[in-house]
């Protein structure tokens, strides 16, 4: 009675090859099914899934093998679609160690430049194939959902960043920035496969960052006086964790009251805290 085995790789034509050498039968002669055939994701980063085959193994060869290692779990470098790995951003990250504290110190500030882009005075190489590669893929996503936009590349103290100009920007905005959220996100992860060190990296709309970044300044600062006057706290609705950055930052500085993120994941709340008065004590 003949049995089965079943083997996984990046393509059903590699499984093949893989079962044909495993169980020493020429490839034109393996009987086989195919479960899967696999998925390259978005970009090889999101989404990828192996193909996999069922092959007959013949009785006169059954005795002679033994079933082939499957990895229960590919290594992170092949594939990232643990959902998450996909939510824990960089700037994520980035936020976790400003949630309650202070804005990192210059020298701080400077390690993290060299970090990213190196001694040299913080420069990149803007023909380097890691930021071709990401301007290329930038543009193949925009030219999926809108016509007619452009990319210019600048670049700031600690990043890169992604211009983008024309075509509706509305869409790539998306509602609350989302979709410009996760169209930085593949770009990131694009860029900084093909790279060395680590380069962060900013996709912009039109100006649309810089907007919101100063419409939060200003809810900042309103919700903060808004505290400090009823003196109960003033919580802004679930916030990603560049927005979440701009509001400690902003407020870092307000000797009425302190801020704090609340919840877990990416999107979390952000609670503005009046602090306590000290009262004076009697003469």
């Amino acid at each position: 009675m003949s049995s089965s085995l079943e083997f996984e790789a990046k393509a059903v034509d590699k499984a093949l090859e893989e079962a044909s050498e495993a169980l020493n039968i020429p490839i034109e002669k393996l009987q086989y099914k195919v479960i899967s055939y696999g998925s390259s994701g978005i970009f090889g980063l999101v989404g990828v899934k192996k193909a996999k085959i069922s092959v007959t193994v013949p009785d006169h060869v059954k005795s002679k093998i033994s079933p082939p290692p499957i990895d229960p779990e590919p290594e992170l470098s092949n594939r990232e679609t643990d959902e998450e790995t996909v939510l824990d951003t960089d700037d994520d990250a980035f936020d976790d160690v400003l949630d309650g504290v202070d804005e990192p110190t210059e020298d701080r500030a400077a390690a993290l430049v060299e970090e990213a882009f190196g001694a040299e005075n913080g420069a990149v190489d803007l023909d380097s194939d890691a930021i071709v590669a990401g301007r290329e893929a930038l543009q193949q996503i925009i030219d999926f959902v809108t016509t007619g936009a452009n990319i210019s590349i600048e670049t700031g103290v600690d990043r890169i960043l992604f211009n983008i100009e024309g075509g509706n920007a509305g869409v790539l905005i998306g509602k609350r920035g989302q979709t410009l959220e996760a169209i930085q996100y593949l770009v990131e992860k694009i860029v900084n496969r093909q790279s060395d060190k680590r380069i962060r990296i900013q996709v912009d709309v039109e100006g649309y960052l810089s907007d919101r970044r100063e419409n939060l300044r200003n809810l900042a600062r309103k919700l903060s006086e808004k505290a400090k006057s009823t003196g109960k706290p003033a919580t802004i609705g679930q916030m990603n964790a560049h927005d979440r950055r701009i509001i400690h930052l902003t407020l870092k500085n307000d000797q009425g009251v302190r801020t704090q993120s609340i919840g877990d994941g990416f999107y979390r709340k952000l609670v503005i805290f009046p602090k306590k008065r000290r009262k004076k004590q009697a003469l």
